[in-house]
């Protein structure tokens, strides 16, 4: 199962956090902090592949990639397989990228609603639910159409 799903920019700023397990917001500033700086003390040339435990406690693993100045972390259990959550990754910034035309930082601060509703079709309750690209930018579409007709005929 997936655990959480953070972006955050190079300076440790979170620009999304998705938590699928319930954590109190001072533990989930707790978890960006010590993910950070996890991450900022790595070398280039290692993996993306940390191991979790102390964090989310036994069999609890984080992958993350860098695009441009942004992390994006998923963090997630032993029945999940890493290889698999970095290509689920790169669904979710190729979807971004189809739906902002080459996503940036500020794509992502500014249009946070939509962001969730592009991770809400890839990931629902911790579960990997969609992961053609094409798929999940329709039904974005579909959604940000019928909030336009809806806040239209108010």
């Amino acid at each position: 199962m997936i655990r959480a799903v953070i972006i955050m920019n190079d300076e440790g700023k979170p620009r999304l956090v998705k938590f699928y397990d319930h954590q109190p917001m001072e533990k989930q500033q707790e978890i960006i902090r010590s993910i950070y700086g996890v991450l900022c003390s790595r070398a280039e040339n290692v993996s993306n592949f940390v191991q979790a435990d102390s964090t989310f406690g036994k069999d609890t693993r984080l992958v993350y990639k860098t695009f441009a100045t942004l992390y994006f972390i998923v963090i997630f259990d032993d029945s999940e397989n890493e290889l698999a959550i970095l290509d689920l990754m790169q669904v979710f910034v190729e979807t971004l990228d189809k739906c902002f035309s080459n996503v940036c930082e500020l794509d992502i601060v500014f249009n946070f609603n939509k962001v969730h509703t592009i991770l809400d079709e890839i990931i629902l309750g911790g579960q990997v639910v969609e992961m053609n690209s094409s798929e999940i930018v329709k039904a974005v579409n579909d959604i940000s159409g019928s909030s336009l007709f809806l806040f239209l005929s108010l």
